[in-house]
């Protein structure tokens, strides 16, 4: 086969890059080795900022979002027993839509398949090919070997990936830091405790309350890295939740059976530069932030829009400056998402080593955060999403 730009991932980064280059006319290949079912099993977070839902609605796939999604223009962050309001949409005149990851992928996936894009599932042992040249990609689908010629290769396959592994080690540089603990999640069928999101800061651990619809929920709470799902029965969990939350929220949870339990570590990761020649890397397959911030799939959608425009300048007016300008521009926005997802999990996360120094420091920072207008500004400008 012969395209213009060949995608490896068909999760969201990929499918939304597919969807807005095929409305532009620019022919593309999506190459996924999983199923649609279980791309749409993943359980993932959902908070959109304006940036992404604008990109949904330029790829037309926003009519459900806007139906369904939650428009919130704040949330809360407990401590000291009660809960303060950050005012998003009275800071910085925007707000958040909270629409789950899955849903998404779904829109876009039906948005795919009306328009006839090009989808391939089952594509396993996938393989760039002379990137600095004429680049392909080489794939087996049912066990017959594959070729995709393309003038571009878009590697929007995750950390664990084939994309970032296929670079020369001496042309790539990774950063990480590796936190001492993990995230428990528990999805259910629950009304929500709270209407918007609720960051917990307790002596006992970090708690989050938040939601996927106004019948699912979806709670976490800070483990050590060595507990697993086993060791967390749901009655356990619901106990330890309501231990970290203010009484009064608390008193109004409403319990119920988990539907998905997961522990995810957290980290942070940034390889630089995000372009191999004519390979150019998106998504999770460049970075990864802890989810405190909700920067994960928002820092996803900056770099396709960067993505997506550069490809439109190249195609459209034979400019390929912002391809050439992508991995800077894009790691520019990167690093400030790692920054704020940094500052957050610090500030309300307890750490195992933390001296009692750390911890007057910690809670010094939150004091002043909670009460200073600027600081509550900069807290909510980088929450709602900085401008592209």
């Amino acid at each position: 086969m012969r395209t213009q730009v060949g995608i490896i991932g068909g999760g969201p980064s990929g499918l939304l890059l597919s969807q807005l280059l095929h409305l532009k006319g620019i022919d593309n290949v999506v190459l996924e080795k999983h199923s649609r079912d279980y791309v749409l099993g993943r359980i993932r977070a959902g908070v959109l900022e304006q940036g992404f839902a604008d990109l949904m609605r330029e790829a037309e796939c926003g009519v459900r979002m806007e139906a369904e999604g939650e428009l919130h223009g704040g949330f809360y962050i407990a401590h000291g027993g009660g809960k303060s309001r950050i005012d998003l949409q009275g800071l910085t005149g925007s707000s958040v839509v909270v629409y789950g990851q899955t849903e998404l992928t779904r829109d876009l996936y039906e948005a795919r398949e009306k328009m006839g894009g090009k989808v391939v599932h089952g594509a396993v042992d996938v393989q760039p090919n002379d990137m600095t040249g004429a680049p392909f990609l080489t794939y087996t689908l049912n066990g017959e070997a594959q070729r995709l010629e393309c003038d571009f290769i878009i590697g929007a396959d995750g950390f664990h990936g084939v994309s970032r592994k296929a670079i020369p080690a001496d042309e790539i540089t990774e950063f990480e830091r590796v936190y001492p603990f993990g995230w428990l999640g528990v999805l259910t069928e629950t009304k929500p405790v709270s209407p918007e999101l609720i960051y917990a800061k307790h002596p006992r651990g970090f708690a989050l309350c938040s939601m996927r619809s106004q019948s699912l929920s979806r709670y976490y709470i800070q483990v050590p890295l060595s507990d697993t799902v086993e060791d967390w029965p749901d009655d356990a969990f619901w106990v330890e939740l309501k231990n970290r939350l203010p009484a009064e929220v608390a008193k109004s949870l409403i319990t119920g059976p988990s539907i998905e339990k997961s522990i995810a570590p957290l980290r942070s990761y940034v390889a630089e530069p995000m372009r191999y020649g004519k390979m150019f890397l998106a998504g999770d397959a460049a970075h990864i932030v802890p989810p405190t911030g909700a920067r994960g799939l928002n820092s996803a959608a900056s770099d396709i829009y960067y993505l997506y425009h550069a490809l439109l300048d190249y195609y459209q007016k034979g400019e390929d400056a912002g391809l050439e300008n992508y991995s800077d521009k894009a790691l520019a926005r990167v690093w400030k998402g790692q920054r704020f997802s940094w500052w957050m999990t610090g500030l309300l996360h307890d750490f195992p080593d933390q001296s009692g120094f750390d911890k007057r420091l910690q809670q010094t920072e939150l004091d002043y955060l909670l009460s200073s207008e600027s600081a509550l500004r900069s807290l909510a400008e980088n929450y709602v999403g900085l401008p592209f």
